[in-house]
């Protein structure tokens, strides 16, 4: 048996109850981690509301970004064996003391690296660095908006493109956030609280534009991203934290011969397996050089688990929350 907090029902964070509940099982190409720490991410607040890609069955617990212990391993995992400290993409299930996961989606933690720093770093640096390199193919000296700049893909996103050789403008609500943000690398902020955010893109780019919009937020900000693009620009649609996804007049794209990019990362790991490894191996790389760190904004308890994922739905977030499981 095993604590997990868990959804009985789709709906808002207060349907999630810390509960005892049976141990799982590995099948054929599985594994069964001890859960350490469990990241929280956008995606968590979607999937108890019933609103993402996947839709597991209830109950369940949310947390798909775990680092923790190999405890029992399925039939067909061989690069892993019990002990060993992993980090894993299991899509829910982590906010409890053990998860199943993929043997495919498991890899093993760098020698140095903490449970932390490994449960809050694939996800949203995997999703940057995806955005910036195989989708918008980001180039040296090129400038790069990132919207929601704060968060924890935002955040990443900032930083990656920095290292990629780009000029870094950085948007967020508060000027709380945006001192974060230049401590990460930011070349220039935005307040899009107090500031147009159109005529501020125009003022710092000498009313060339953006090469580059990384926008996980959507909602008000899409058009004006949009219509901020320099000639042949990219707009990435990475989220929609903001609310619902905003409609874009297709003459924008058309008059400044700019594309629109979707930004799926799990599909892309998934289907281009080798591209993405080739990222991890060099986000782990910026990692161990100093050069990559993830804001942990806050550590909770697993019985504070529905307030990590209320904080981040209430845009209180900076960087990263992260559930720790003692």
């Amino acid at each position: 048996m095993m604590k997990a907090l868990l959804c009985h029902e789709f709906g808002s964070t207060e349907n999630l109850k810390l509960t005892t509940a049976e141990s799982p099982k590995p099948q054929k190409g599985q594994l069964v981690i001890s859960v350490k720490a469990c990241g929280v991410n956008f995606p968590d607040s979607l999937i108890i509301h019933n609103k993402y890609q996947f839709k597991p069955n209830l109950p369940f617990a949310p947390g798909g970004e775990v680092a923790g212990i190999v405890k029992e391993i399925g039939e067909g995992v061989e690069h892993l064996k019990v002990g060993d400290r992993v980090f894993s993409l299991t899509g829910w299930g982590g906010f409890a003391e053990e998860v199943l996961a993929d043997g495919y989606k498991t890899l093993p933690i760098p020698e140095g690296m903490d449970y932390i720093t490994a449960a809050t770093t694939m996800y949203t640096c995997g999703t940057s660095l995806h955005a910036l390199k195989q989708r918008a193919q980001l180039k040296e000296g090129e400038t790069l908006l990132v919207l929601g700049a704060a968060g924890g893909v935002g955040l990443a996103a900032v930083q990656i493109g920095k290292l990629m050789g780009a000029k870094v403008i950085a948007a967020a609500s508060t000027d709380e956030k945006l001192e974060l943000c230049k401590t990460k690398g930011a070349d220039e902020v935005i307040n899009y609280s107090t500031e147009d955010l159109r005529e501020r893109i125009k003022a710092l780019t000498d009313n060339r534009g953006a090469d580059v919009v990384y926008d996980p937020v959507g909602d008000r900000f899409s058009e004006p991203a949009v219509r901020s693009l320099a000639w042949q620009g990219r707009y990435l649609v990475v989220g929609f934290a903001g609310g619902t996804p905003a409609s874009i007049p297709l003459n924008l794209p058309l008059l400044k011969g700019a594309s629109i990019v979707g930004v799926f990362w799990g599909a892309f790991a998934q289907k281009q397996p080798k591209d993405s490894m080739a990222n991890f191996q060099q986000i782990l790389a910026w990692i161990k050089s100093g050069q990559l760190n993830q804001h942990i904004h806050k550590e909770y308890l697993l019985n504070e688990g529905a307030q990590a994922i209320q904080d981040l739905m209430e845009r209180k977030v900076m960087g990263k929350n992260v559930v720790v499981i003692e």
